[in-house]
């Protein structure tokens, strides 16, 4: 395929991606966002008047980035993980690997789906956001390549998620063990700072920590982590799982039984 040809596949898969989580906005993007309000309601409102501030912001400030990032890394997740795996179930990616399409373009069409998905939740979320507290952006260009680097890493997790799940059922053990946990003490709601020396060291194995300080430290430039650091390891996963994801469709893993 010419690089013509190759834009006309990309851009097939994308539009389809688009259109399937747009048709069904009531269930794709809807929820998440109910969800995040209620957080507004009960951790920002009720609960963040009994906290105080958190290095000089209050608490529904302070938990706004992570509530932003959690809505992004859990809907570019679940939009590659349902999408890929559906297409695996219908024997539609057995068609799009014998086709002359490159296998890259695959990955990137889905991941480009799942990236889109969640900043449209993230945009939505943070646009409901302003109605409960005031946010400055303290470092745009920080804050956008994190975000978009974060949504890229779960869309490639969704996809080699997708690729090695054998039923529907396996499709929600990734996100029900490990994602939903990591993420909630991914410092979300609150900061490592305030936890006893293990577990704030304990914390700093979890990689969505590194996404949420430096996403906040975008927003409202506070972080416990150092913002480069974040930046590097988000960067390097990337890469890793975009190998991996190659190395499994270039040799049917997942996919040939």
């Amino acid at each position: 395929m010419n690089p013509q040809e190759q834009f006309v596949a990309f851009q097939t898969i994308f539009y389809k991606e688009i259109k399937r989580f747009l048709r069904i906005w009531s269930q794709t993007i809807l929820p998440p966002v109910i969800t995040t309000v209620l957080y507004f309601l009960i951790f920002g409102t009720l609960i963040g008047g009994r906290i105080g501030e958190i290095e000089g912001f209050s608490y529904m400030q302070y938990i706004v980035p992570g509530l932003i990032m959690m809505s992004v890394i859990t809907n570019s997740y679940s939009n590659v993980v349902s999408s890929f795996y559906g297409a695996k179930f219908a024997k539609a990616i057995e068609e799009m690997l014998v086709s002359p399409m490159p296998n890259y373009i695959i990955v990137a069409g889905y991941v480009a789906g799942g990236v889109a998905r969640g900043l449209c939740v993230g945009f939505v979320v943070t646009v409901v956001a302003l109605f409960f507290t005031d946010l400055h952006l303290e470092h745009i260009v920080l804050t956008m390549s994190i975000v978009l680097l974060t949504s890229i890493l779960f869309s490639l997790a969704g996809l080699l998620n997708g690729l090695f799940a054998n039923s529907f059922d396996e499709v929600n053990i990734i996100p029900t063990f490990v994602l939903t946990p990591l993420t909630y003490l991914g410092g979300v709601f609150y900061s490592v700072n305030m936890l006893p020396d293990f577990w704030r060291n304990v914390s700093f194995a979890n990689p969505i920590l590194y996404m949420v300080n430096g996403f906040r430290y975008g927003i409202l430039g506070v972080s416990d982590i150092d913002p480069a650091l974040s930046l590097v390891i988000i960067s390097i996963v990337v890469v890793g799982f975009f190998c991996l994801a190659m190395w499994c469709l270039n040799r049917g893993k997942g996919i040939r039984h």
